[in-house]
């Protein structure tokens, strides 16, 4: 029985739509913290011994007013009390630092770790979400999420409990002073001013955030702009288009400082009536204390307390707003990147997935001792590959393949030939399964792709790829890639294999050279080189060359060729070819048109047939007998070499090397 499938990009995930909000965000979050619930419990006991010892400086204040405040002569108690209160005030002020300090020591390793293991989960969760969602999605705004969330969750955290937090319990220890020890008026007043200063700051904060939010999204769309003309800095280059590039910059940063301009406007609003909120409340408060002395039933310590309790709120008060909108800004920064943990994979291991199983090799290769190739004599089989009645689409609207049916024997090399858009690339990427496929199913050595793991999968095929990225590394980095932890002799075997080895060793640097953003410091020819030995370094038994040799000069173009055909000898090889003559010794080659295969076989059958194959081979045979007619391939040949020639003295410019 078939199976199917449907593709599925991410505006069609399954399930419910993500769930937003921020007590939403802020329940996804607590979990890291509970990890640490014995430590949070003793910062937070640090934090109200603090606010205690914070409230109980004014009281002592008070006493020490009041006991000055005897009459004249009384020389013992102005000598003992007002000493024994000063040793008093100078340890309360003392424990509030001590204990704030400890505090904050308990929780850094909270903060941090809660951050690290963050941001590692939504690192490992890109890695495992389909092509398509980072074909979608531009890698500047994307960082730039990632960033502003790891810095709100110590925003977060910290303007929580270092601010917000203790600002709410020493507010409960003053009303609770005040309610206890002098007229119901002043809890009035101050639970009056606080009930007030809370509702203007939530509700203009509220209506701010659009602003703060929109100058986020042109933040994150002036820096995927920039980061994308750096990336692509040589094509900017060759077309000209610097100012080009610093003009569509220039127009998000213009809508950028519009936006901070609103939201800078507003904060202003914000702390205005927030300032005029606190004001009145301490000129109420002293008024009464102010008519309480004068009556007699206040001392002039009370007025003291009063005035200090209301110096010590104002300042954490005043920044209220400021807190609550950074924390609703973390928040959203926050939101935004469990957004990202909470994007759907496409493509997933099922429940009952298994690594893929692969027979092991009995011996080595024909000839891998004796070419040197590394670590050929150990590993698996090459396996039997199944493609059965495959379709596929990356757009419901746009059907690629149709009822693909291929078989390709175990150690035989299938090459894949067509025009562009014929489905080519779109079998190595499903035989990678970077996308499930519609209907129909693929199997090595009888085991659905979908029935393994994905890691296993991968682990078994390497590819050397027409346009080679390289990671802003050493040369060694970068060939030890394909297996990290092999060591120095074998990457050097796969550079000679790869006929790399010479040119790296006449670099100053040799194999510690760095190779620069995206490999731009070497050659077209020299990247397909290292493509080459980090696969031959990896030693997979399935193997994909797409067009492997395409930026090659003709000099080394046959050295690769021959020892990508010797290596391909242990292995079952897929290779996507533009030039025919590189596939002439294929045990099968496939001609696809329009998602369907309409010819196979050998280069010999396919000729005899005189079809598709033959009419590309004729059109190609044509162009190389015109230019044999014109001086010829030589001609050709040397400006190959001259154009290659070139290409690695701009390298080996920017390696330092000098003739």
């Amino acid at each position: 029985m078939r199976r199917t499938s449907t593709v599925i990009g991410p505006a069609q995930a399954p399930g419910k739509p993500p769930v937003s909000g921020d007590w939403h965000t802020i329940a996804r979050l607590l979990p890291y913290l509970w990890a640490y619930r014995w430590r949070v419990a003793l910062a937070l006991g640090c934090l109200v011994t603090a606010k205690f010892a914070n409230v109980g400086v004014p009281l002592v204040l008070k006493h020490i007013v009041d006991a000055l405040d005897l009459k004249a002569g009384d020389v013992r108690v102005v000598l003992v009390v007002p000493v024994a209160l000063l040793v008093a005030y100078g340890a309360l002020r003392l424990a509030v630092t001590v204990f704030t300090e400890l505090r904050e020591l308990l929780f850094a390793r909270v903060t941090h770790d809660a951050s690290r293991t963050i941001m590692l989960q939504v690192f490992r969760h890109l890695f495992s979400l389909s092509l398509r969602f980072h074909l979608d999605r531009q890698m500047g705004g994307m960082s730039r999420d990632i960033e502003r969330g790891s810095q709100g969750i110590t925003s977060l955290i910290s303007y929580t409990l270092y601010s917000i937090l203790p600002t709410l319990v020493e507010i409960t220890l003053v009303i609770g002073y005040l309610v206890t020890h002098y007229d119901a008026s002043f809890a009035a007043i101050a639970l009056g001013a606080l009930a007030l200063y809370i509702a203007w700051t939530v509700s203009v904060t509220e209506w701010r955030t659009q602003f703060r939010r929109r100058m986020n999204e042109e933040d994150s769309r002036a820096n995927t702009k920039a980061v994308d003309a750096l990336i692509n800095f040589e094509t900017v280059k060759y077309f000209c288009n610097e100012e080009f590039e610093a003009r569509r910059y220039n127009e998000n940063l213009l809508a950028r400082m519009h936006a901070a301009i609103v939201s800078q406007s507003s904060l202003s609003l914000l702390n205005t009536g927030q300032g005029l909120i606190v004001a009145t409340a301490v000129a109420l408060l002293l008024w009464r204390a102010t008519a309480g002395v004068v009556a007699g039933t206040m001392s002039l310590g009370d007025l003291v307390l009063v005035n200090a309790f209301m110096i010590q709120l104002y300042v954490p008060l005043n920044f209220l707003g400021v807190l609550y909108r950074e924390i609703k800004q973390a928040l959203i920064d926050l939101e935004r990147m469990f957004r990202l943990l909470g994007e759907h994979r496409e493509v997933a291991d099922a429940p009952h997935a298994r690594p893929l199983a692969l027979a092991a090799r009995g011996e080595p290769g024909v000839g891998a001792t004796a070419r040197g190739d590394p670590a050929r004599a150990a590993g698996a089989a090459a396996p039997l590959i199944r493609f059965e009645r495959v379709s596929f689409a990356y757009d419901a609207a746009r059907p690629i393949l149709h009822e693909v049916d291929l078989t390709m024997e175990p150690g035989t090399t299938t090459a894949v030939v067509g025009a562009s858009g014929a489905g080519k690339s779109t079998l190595a990427r499903l035989l990678f399964r970077f996308y499930d496929i519609g209907t129909g199913r693929i199997t090595i050595d009888g085991q659905d792709l979908r029935d393994v793991t994905q890691a296993s999968l991968r682990a078994a095929i390497g590819i050397v790829p027409q346009d080679t990225v390289l990671f802003n590394e050493t040369i060694r980095y970068n060939i030890g890639y394909g297996r990290p932890e092999a060591d120095q002799p074998a990457i050097e075997a796969a550079a000679r294999a790869a006929q790399l080895h010479e040119f790296v060793m006449s670099l100053p640097q040799g194999y510690d050279t760095n190779v620069g953003e995206r490999g731009l410091k070497l050659s077209g020819g020299e990247k397909q080189r290292v493509a080459i030995a980090r696969t031959l370094l990896k030693n997979p038994p399935i193997l994909i060359l797409d067009e492997a040799t395409s930026a090659l000069d003709s000099r080394n173009e046959q050295a690769i060729q021959d020892a990508l055909r010797r290596v391909a000898l242990d292995r079952t090889t897929l290779v996507i070819a533009h030039r025919l003559s590189t596939i002439v010794d294929a045990e099968q080659i496939l001609v696809m048109a329009r998602g369907r295969i309409v010819e196979r076989g050998s280069h010999d059958v396919l000729l005899a047939l005189g079809g598709e194959y033959a009419r590309l081979w004729a059109m190609q045979h044509a162009d190389d007998a015109s230019a044999s007619r014109e001086g010829g391939s030589d001609a050709a040949g040397t400006l190959r070499d001259e154009e290659a020639e070139r290409d690695r003295e701009r390298g080996e410019d920017a390696l330092g090397v000098t003739g």
